[in-house]
C-alpha cells in the first residue's frame, strides 16, 4: 500500500443517457450510489476520499457521506477530464485511486489489488475479461499528464498503463441507463 492513498469518484456529470445526475441516483435497497462508493474506498484501504460532484451539487451535497471531501467541479460540463482535475487538486496524496459513481459491483477486494504496491509512479487500471475499465491508480508524478485536458484514457494509454485484472473480483461496468423499473 502506498504511504497515503486517495479515492477520487468521479460523480459530477448530467448523466444524460441515464436521465439525471448519477450523483443523485440510488441502490434498489435506497442506499445512494455516492455512499457505497465512497464506503468501498474506505474499505479498500484508501486513507482518505474525495466525492467530485458538479451537475446539480447542491442536491447531492446530502447523499455524500461525512467522512468524504466534497469538492465542486465548477466546469463540470467540460467533461471527465475537468471533474478528475478538481479531485485532484484537492489533495496531498501519493497516489490517487480514480472511480466513477455507478459502478455497483466494484468491490474493496478491487481496491486493494490496485492499490497494492502503488507508488508515486503508478499507473494502472482495472481490467474484466480483458477489458478495461475502472477504478484507475496514478502517481502524483503523472498527475500533470491527467489534468492537461486529454481525454483521461488517451493518457492513461500514452502513459502505459499497466492491467490489473480483477475480473474473479467484481464486475467494471458502468451504468449508463436507468432500469424501466426506476424511470
Amino acid at each position: 500500500m502506498p504511504d497515503r492513498s486517495v479515492g477520487i469518484v468521479l460523480a459530477a456529470g448530467e448523466g444524460r443517457r441515464y436521465g439525471m445526475p448519477k450523483a443523485l441516483a440510488r441502490a434498489s435497497d435506497g442506499r445512494p450510489w455516492c455512499t457505497r462508493a465512497v464506503d468501498t474506498l474506505v474499505a479498500g484501504g484508501c486513507d482518505e476520499v474525495v466525492v467530485v460532484l458538479g451537475a446539480m451539487a447542491e442536491t447531492a451535497l446530502h447523499l455524500v457521506p461525512s467522512h468524504a471531501e466534497v469538492v465542486l467541479a465548477r466546469d463540470w460540463a467540460d467533461g471527465p477530464s475537468a471533474s478528475l482535475r478538481a479531485g485532484l487538486a484537492a489533495t496531498s496524496a501519493e497516489v490517487a485511486l480514480v472511480t466513477l459513481v455507478d459502478l455497483p459491483d466494484l468491490t474493496p477486494r478491487s481496491v486493494v489489488r490496485l492499490l497494492a504496491g502503488a507508488d508515486d509512479s503508478t499507473v494502472a487500471r482495472a481490467t474484466y475479461g480483458g477489458r478495461p475499465g475502472h477504478p484507475v491508480v496514478v502517481g502524483r508524478r503523472h498527475w500533470p499528464a491527467l489534468t492537461d485536458g486529454r481525454r483521461p484514457g488517451d493518457v492513461l494509454a500514452a502513459l502505459g498503463a499497466t492491467t490489473v485484472d480483477c475480473s474473479a473480483l467484481g464486475g467494471g461496468d458502468d451504468i449508463d441507463h436507468r432500469p424501466p423499473d426506476l424511470l
